[in-house]
């Protein structure tokens, strides 16, 4: 294990400079080296005749070096020509501004050349080829399958290839990890073989078996530290087993203005069976946008309450948290219960007395933003803890949550539907129930693509909505990462549309750059009525509720994915009138006209989210970094889900077998402890 984390400078032929080359590249020990998978690879096994060279294609050749020359036609201009043959015939190797390539070339030498091949007056030449000298070593740039990994500037290749294969051979892999059993059950090749022929695969057999073996054991590991947290939090300490439904949770229910969808029931059978457990809940609820999570989280919060507990809702922005609180407050008040908000925008007097009423018992419930884990928050006696929109919050802070309380029960809530590789992998640590059916009465969501042509057909529709007593939303993209760029096209927008389309009708802005007080009076007058056309950024992208908003215009809707653009689209259809959204975009890019196709025909969001993991890839769709979890190295969840299967009920195996664990824990330690906390000791 030793060599295996090795300092990379202390690599032969590496050295400081050349380690902070690879430092950008995120290599800084060996094993960080061994572990730069290839990109691809290009297959030069295939040998040709000179004579059977073809134009304008990339071949490979083996040939004798005839002579080597330098001319210098110009100033500034060197141009080193070495010319080959076999017994088919000739060709001319070229290179323009590398001198020093003719020491490397003697008469007599036989060669492997790459390179693409151009075939002028009968004469053959392939500039700046990949060139081996064949001495009897193994070949490693041309005459085989070759690696072409990620790389950047003063790293070349050929430097690379060079490095790995040293690697390789000085310090090899560690030994497996795997259990024989495992490795048999699997079908996977043995480790060291596996690390050598990712590298240097000698056919592309072994180069999926390798690939093979090297998926099932990054996303085994990862699963064994997802379940690993999981067992940890049901082992140490019992949780609190919470009394059958009592009379709050039964009025509650009992009161609700609607019947529970079966799909909700579902979910809340989980919920009560989870928390009339010893074993603390952790519970993720993943629900479509409306589908109604709101309420099973009120339920499973009065239930707490009437058990003598105190529960807690974080939410990821102010607007979410006050809509809960208010949302909450109406189903609550009627049975006693005392409720509380804890965000960042209250006076320092007021949050000293929240704090104080929650450490003294005085509040049950109480509902916040990131505010809720800082330190001087204190509880008398937490029992469940509920996430929002979890898509926006990390591992450590899910774990900082609920380390408010002893052992609490967790229930974790997204509206940004996942698919199940994605879920496996992101919330493997927890048990899922998914809520599919929307509530009853709920009309389809008409959605159309338009160009900016159409833009002043959309905001005359707009102003026709507004009149028939409807509201709207016109959303602008995120022009950059920068909250001024959000602002300042935001602005712009709200401008123009004020002094034209919208001159007559009541029309606000707002957006991430504001105060929160201004945004607060802003969405207050839009959930009153009083604003009719609400231009926004993606600040209203998640938990905002109007159910009179019946138009969503998305203004370059091809800056968006497919899961935003639904999370965005999710804000209306939530009355009894119908709805419309207009994606409007004059991007004529293949892929974008895909996407918003999708959005058109596909109103589903697990069937979107599916479609946006297959375009996107999951870097793009669902950043594993953003989730406080390691980032995939070679595995794609995209099309591994097979493997990925595998590796769960392999890590299943091992997490209660004490033995194997014991094997496994020191590289759970290593290569996750900082994103899983403490790995525990059987």
């Amino acid at each position: 294990m030793q060599n295996w984390v090795a300092n990379i400078k202390y690599i032969k032929g590496v050295g400081p400079a050349k380690a902070a080359l690879l430092a950008k590249l995120n290599i800084f020990t060996v094993r960080d080296l061994l572990e730069h998978y290839p990109r691809r690879y290009e297959d030069r096994s295939q040998l040709k005749s000179v004579s059977l060279l073809t134009n304008d294609s990339v071949d490979t050749f083996q040939a004798t070096i005839v002579n080597c020359q330098e001319s210098k036609p110009r100033r500034g201009l060197t141009i080193t020509k070495v010319t080959v043959q076999d017994k088919s015939g000739s060709a001319q190797l070229v290179w323009f501004n590398q001198p020093y390539v003719k020491k490397w070339f003697r008469p007599g030498v036989d060669l492997i050349v790459s390179g693409k091949v151009e075939r002028r007056f009968g004469q053959i030449q392939i500039s700046h080829p990949e060139v081996e000298v064949m001495d009897g070593s193994d070949l490693l740039h041309t005459g085989r399958i070759v690696p072409i990994y990620p790389a950047c500037e003063n790293i070349g290749q050929r430097w690379l290839r060079i490095l790995i294969r040293q690697a390789l051979d000085d310090f090899g892999a560690p030994g497996d990890f795997l259990s024989p059993d495992i490795i048999s059950e699997f079908g996977l090749s043995e480790r060291r073989l596996a690390l050598n022929n990712i590298h240097f695969p000698p056919d592309q057999e072994s180069l999926n078996e390798a690939r093979k073996r090297l998926v099932f054991e990054e996303l085994y590991l990862l699963q064994c530290g997802l379940l690993n947290l999981k067992m940890k939090s049901q082992k140490y300490g019992s949780g609190i087993k919470y009394a059958v439904d009592g009379e709050r949770v039964t009025k509650m229910i009992a009161g609700l203005p609607f019947t529970l969808t079966s799909d909700q029931q579902e979910a809340l059978n989980d919920i009560k069976v989870d928390m009339e457990d010893v074993v603390p809940m952790q519970r993720l609820i993943q629900g479509d946008v409306g589908s109604g999570k709101t309420v099973l989280a009120a339920i499973a919060l009065a239930k707490a309450v009437e058990n003598g507990y105190q529960g807690a809702m974080m939410a990821p922005t102010e607007i979410l948290a006050d809509q809960h609180y208010h949302t909450l407050a109406e189903l609550m008040a009627p049975l006693g219960i005392r409720l509380a908000v804890l965000t960042g925008k209250l006076t320092r007097r007021i949050r000293q007395e929240v704090l104080s009423r929650l450490r003294d018992g005085l509040v049950d419930i109480v509902i916040g933003t990131h505010a809720l884990i800082q330190d001087d928050v204190e509880f008398k006696q937490l029992g469940l803890v509920i996430t929002d929109e979890q898509h926006r919050f990390g591992v450590r802070q899910r774990a900082s949550f609920q380390a408010k309380g002893k052992m609490p029960d967790v229930l974790v809530m997204t509206a940004t539907p996942i698919p199940r590789t994605m879920a496996l992998t992101v919330y493997g640590d927890l048990d899922v129930s998914v809520i599919r059916e929307l509530p009853p009465g709920r009309k389809p969501i008409k959605t159309y693509s338009v160009g900016s042509e159409m833009r002043q057909r959309v905001y005359n529709f707009i102003v026709k909505e507004v009149n028939a007593g409807r509201q709207a939303y016109v959303v602008c993209p995120l022009v950059d990462e920068s909250e001024k760029f959000e602002a300042k096209s935001a602005i712009q927008m709200y401008e123009q549309m004020t002094a034209t389309h919208f001159s007559n009708i009541s029309c606000e802005l707002v957006h991430g750059k504001m105060k929160s007080q201004e945004k607060d009076r802003v969405m207050s007058a839009f959930y009153a009525g009083d604003t009719k056309v609400l231009v926004a950024t993606t600040v209203i992208e998640v938990g905002v509720n109007v159910p009179n908003a019946s138009v969503m215009v998305i203004e370059g809707a091809d800056r968006f994915g497919l899961a935003q653009l639904h999370q965005l689209r999710g804000r209306i259809g939530r009355g009894e009138h119908q709805s419309y959204c207009i994606l409007l975009s004059d991007n004529e890019n293949t892929e974008t006209r895909e996407r918003l196709d999708i959005m058109v025909k596909v109103d589903d969001g697990f069937e979107l989210a599916e479609k946006d993991l297959l375009l996107r890839g999951p870097g793009q769709f669902f950043g594993m970094r953003q989730h406080g979890l390691p980032d995939l190295k070679i595995a794609d969840i995209v099309h591994d889900t097979d493997i990925l299967l595998e590796a769960r009920k392999a890590a299943k195996q091992t997490v209660v077998d004490s033995e194997q664990f014991a094997i496994v824990q020191p590289i759970l330690t290593e290569r996750f402890g900082n994103y899983f906390g403490m790995i525990r000791n059987n």
